[in-house]
């Protein structure tokens, strides 16, 4: 981490103001609480560059996708987040100065985001031709009512001076990535509450051609300060109040502003102001630190089932910590309609919507962190939204059901074809969220219902994708982009056909172990079934037998092969600072293509095949994907690369922390997240639940323990791994079975193991 900002284990710490970074500062300060959040934007008026961020769960935009080279079958709109109303605004003035960080000499800088608490806390003093004024800010999103923000503003001047704050909604907002300045919403009102010092307003997405629905969301204030009310305002986009304060030196004047946010996802249109109005007067009653009790005890609540405690490595425990508290800001269950961004509620890029990601990487998290129900509920947004893949592959002419690279309601709407056409192994990776949740609760009621449902129509696509080549007398997959998204539009992509057979395979053993009248309700016959065996046991993989390895595509071997560490500094990262047709060309592979299948499928391939594939992959890897530390560091321990498992848990445990790619600025990567977790679960710990419980750990050199809980089958496990060896506690639930090294245990309270080799 950069000077400005301090290692501490449970907080990220800035210790000074620097224009510059304001970006990268704003996407590290960044609140939610599975509903809605925002970056780490200033209150008051900043006129500095800066990235302003709110964002409402499950709200977007169907921006136009229509340029001169779209093709059938291309999607008709991108699907985007839009930034909704400034919600947290501020204006203050002290005499005739008005408080703008970007253009004061800053005398001290001070804030943290406590993640423990979820509390953003800024102190800050600026200097003003008078003396000194102090600033103290501090606000949260609520994790205990999830329409709820409020914070507290104080300011204290070093002379006697006359202070005024306004507090406002404005929602006069557009996006970064904006085509033109084009705006998203329409204003339908806007108003001061009766009663109570406080306002709202009323925006509508702006109407689209493409027949997706329009959102309705209202904002609510109400400001309670130490001040004396002397204005007020109502614009088309625009409410505020004004609050004025005659202060002696030293003296503070101070303002609570509580917000509530409503939304016709949930409630008509019609009552939206007044439920916002109702709720924000109901939340200040409450006053903000009853408001601010509530919201750390459901912190602490979140932190008990989720904390992962690492000793020894400052470092490595703040980096967990940091992941772990911007998943729960993102995703809590409580909502089936929603989904996880690759950013969460910390930036546009990538859309703000539903990727491969959630599946591939989170899903497992979210599991053994939050729950089996929880779980469910992501398993449940894909079903609900099965309609939406049979449609994307009828778009491309093609059977079955094809799941989005990136979505809101199940359509694709993304706009690159590389990925919108050719990124086909997305499947697998729904699949395998299926296939995972089996094997870990040991539960089929959601295979057999649900979930065969969606493995038909997965089976069906990858069944229709395939062509019959008669040369080889196998099945090919021409005209794809594997996971490694510095290769587009290759041949027998290894991973894509491997996944692709995995999961006719898995949908096959499913509907062959399902009741007999589940099976009569599908409508699959047997000449479909067979077709789909056949294709299976004759799938077409490039591999290479000199080697000893699977060849990423057919014509991988022929590039220009050469490790990474043969890059100069200046290339890196590639896609900032090479073209994308030298990418494409060159070895150098973005994220695990073939390992994702020896990660994946790790229980189908023994050590040797793993280490010689890993040997010659992991080389020419340039990790500049967020997905890629974590898949290789899992496999790094497993092969006994120790050094390697841990150089790769520091790059996916701080990648925004230490911003490694260069590109926090842009948002968290709240997906990529979830790699420490699993670096530290089924990499340290060497955690594997496909045959059961079982564990094979390692403790990191310099570390003198770690410790996490999990949920497992109605049971709560804590794992500690520590220099004297292993203990688990069965915290709750009934006796269980478990394997750790080669020992099979029955673990029924706590147990302990010492180990001569650790």
């Amino acid at each position: 981490m950069n000077a400005v900002f301090k290692v501490h284990p449970w907080k990220v710490i800035q210790t000074q103001f620097v224009k510059e970074e304001q970006r990268f500062a704003e996407s590290l300060m960044s609140q939610g609480n599975g509903a809605m959040g925002l970056r780490g934007n200033f209150e008051e008026h900043y006129s500095g560059d800066h990235h302003q961020g709110m964002y409402i769960g499950g709200v977007w935009f169907p921006d136009k996708t229509r340029v001169g080279w779209w093709k059938n079958g291309y999607p008709h709109y991108f699907g985007k987040v839009i930034n909704a109303m400034k919600l947290i605004g501020l204006d203050v003035w002290v005499d005739d100065m008005r408080i703008d960080a970007a253009k004061m000499d800053i005398v001290r800088f001070y804030r943290e985001l406590d993640m423990q608490t979820g509390i953003l806390l800024r102190k800050m003093s600026v200097k003003t031709y008078k003396g000194e004024v102090d600033i103290i800010a501090e606000r949260f999103v609520s994790m205990a009512d999830s329409a709820c923000i409020a914070l507290r503003y104080e300011v204290i001047p070093s002379f006697d001076a006359t202070v005024r704050i306004a507090a406002y909604l404005d929602g006069d907002v557009h996006n970064e990535d904006s085509n033109y300045e084009e705006t998203f919403w329409d204003q339908l009102d806007a108003g001061l509450m009766d009663n109570v010092p406080g306002g709202y307003l009323l925006s509508k997405t702006k109407e689209n051609p493409f027949g997706t629905p329009r959102f309705t969301v209202a904002g609510a204030f109400v400001a309670r300060a130490d001040m004396a009310q002397v204005e007020q305002a109502v614009q088309e986009t625009f409410v505020q109040r004004v609050f004025s304060k005659d202060v002696k030196a030293g003296e503070r004047a101070a303002l609570d502003k509580i917000i509530a946010v409503a939304t016709d996802r949930d409630y008509d249109e019609q009552e939206l102001i007044n439920i916002a109005a109702n709720k924000a007067k109901d939340a200040s009653n409450l006053g903000y630190e009853a408001l601010k009790a509530r919201h750390i005890a459901a912190w602490a609540h979140k932190w008990e089932r989720a904390d992962v405690t690492i000793k020894g490595d400052d470092a490595a425990q703040q980096g967990i910590r940091f992941n772990l508290f911007h998943m729960l800001c993102t995703y809590t269950g409580d909502d089936a309609r929603l989904n996880i961004g690759p950013k969460g509620f910390t930036g546009e890029k990538y859309g703000g919507a539903t990727y491969w990601d959630t599946e591939a990487y989170c899903f497992p998290v979210y599991m053994a962190t939050a729950g089996e129900q929880v779980a469910r509920q992501l398993l449940h947004y894909r079903h609900q939204q099965l309609p939406g893949a049979y449609h994307n592959a009828a778009q491309q002419g093609l059977p079955g059901a094809l799941y989005p690279m990136v979505t809101f309601n199940g359509i694709e709407c993304h706009n690159e074809w590389e990925i919108t056409f050719m990124e086909l192994h997305r499947n697998g990776a729904i699949a395998h969220a299926i296939y995972n949740f089996t094997t870990y609760t040991g539960d089929t009621s959601y295979l057999y219902q649900e979930g065969l449902e969606v493995l038909l129509g997965i089976a069906r696509f990858w069944a229709g994708r395939v062509h019959y080549n008669k040369r080889t007398d196998s099945f090919m997959m021409h005209g794809v982009t594997g996971p490694n998204e510095y290769e587009n539009n290759v041949n027998n992509n290894w991973y894509t056909n491997r996944i692709a057979a995995w999961c006719l395979d898995f949908f096959l053993e499913t509907f062959d172990a399902a009741p007999e009248g589940r099976q009569q309700e599908l409508g699959i016959d047997e000449n479909e079934r067979k077709q789909m065996r056949d294709i299976s046991r004759r799938m077409y993989y490039p591999v290479d037998e000199d080697l000893g390895i699977f060849v990423q595509h057919d014509t991988f071997l022929d590039k220009d092969l050469m490790p990474a560490s043969a890059l100069k500094k200046k290339d890196r990262p590639l896609n900032q600072n090479w073209s994308w047709d030298r990418i494409l060309r060159s070895c150098f592979i973005k994220q695990a293509d073939v390992l994702q299948g020896m990660y994946f499928l790790g229980h189908l391939y023994d050590a040797e095949t793993k280490k010689r594939n890993f040997d010659f992959y992991e080389p020419m890897t340039v990790h500049e994907s967020s997905l890629s530390p974590c898949v290789h560091a899992i496999l790094a321990v497993e092969l006994g690369y120790e050094d390697k498992a841990v150089e790769l848990y520091h790059r996916t445990a701080r990648l925004d922390l230490d911003n490694i790619n260069n590109d926090t600025e842009d948002g968290l990567h709240v997906t990529s997240m979830s790699g420490s977790w699993l670096v530290i679960a089924q990499g340290f710990a060497g955690m594997r639940t496909q045959a059961g419980l079982s564990f094979s750990p390692f403790l990191p050199e310099g570390w003198t323990s770690y410790a996490f809980r999990f949920e497992y089958r109605g049971r709560v496990i804590r794992f500690e791994m520590g220099q004297d060896g292993v203990q688990m506690t069965l915290v709750s639930g009934d006796p269980l079975e478990v394997r750790v090294w080669d020992e099979l245990i029955l673990l029924d309270a706590v147990w302990r193991k010492r180990r001569a080799s650790v």
